[in-house]
């Protein structure tokens, strides 16, 4: 029997409900470590993950038998159960619909690597929305405005 060999490589990017600063610091890395399960359960390969206040940065290897979509699903669907069954914050926290999937060849592992881990570093001269908007054009993604996440 013939098996399935694959060397996917996808940025994920995805922002909290109303882009709200809500994962500080004090609960950043313990999010960071449950998605990081949750990754692994899905049977994906977790690489990077770096949560800002307002929105995330999750590299992985995917695994090709889960779609991206349910992938997505799965792991904001479990990070939001977990932030509220564990009390994390005394506000209501969701995930925005939609996100971003990018995809590098293993040439670029590294500097993407380097460039998830230093979001914070990153984030003091470019806003989410100018990174954001980079991505889709650097990669070439058409998109309609209205349909992006609420940049209030």
């Amino acid at each position: 029997m013939a098996n399935t060999y694959t060397q996917l490589l996808l940025q994920f990017v995805f922002a909290v409900q109303d882009r709200k600063s809500l994962i500080k610091e004090p609960i950043r890395e313990r999010v960071e470590k449950y998605m990081c399960g949750c990754i692994n359960k899905l049977k994906y390969k977790p690489l990077a993950i770096y949560c800002m206040p307002d929105h995330t940065h999750v590299l992985v290897g995917q695994n090709p038998a889960i779609s991206l979509s349910d992938f997505v699903k799965e792991l904001k669907t479990s990070t939001t159960l977990f932030i509220k069954k564990e009390k994390l914050l005394s506000y209501n926290f969701s995930w925005q619909e939609g996100y971003g999937a990018f995809s590098y060849s293993k040439s670029q592992l590294d500097s993407v690597v380097r460039y998830i881990l230093s979001q914070s570093q990153h984030h003091t001269s470019k806003s989410f929305k100018e990174e954001y908007l980079e991505f889709l054009e650097k990669f070439d993604v058409s998109f309609d405005e209205r349909y992006l996440f609420n940049w209030i």
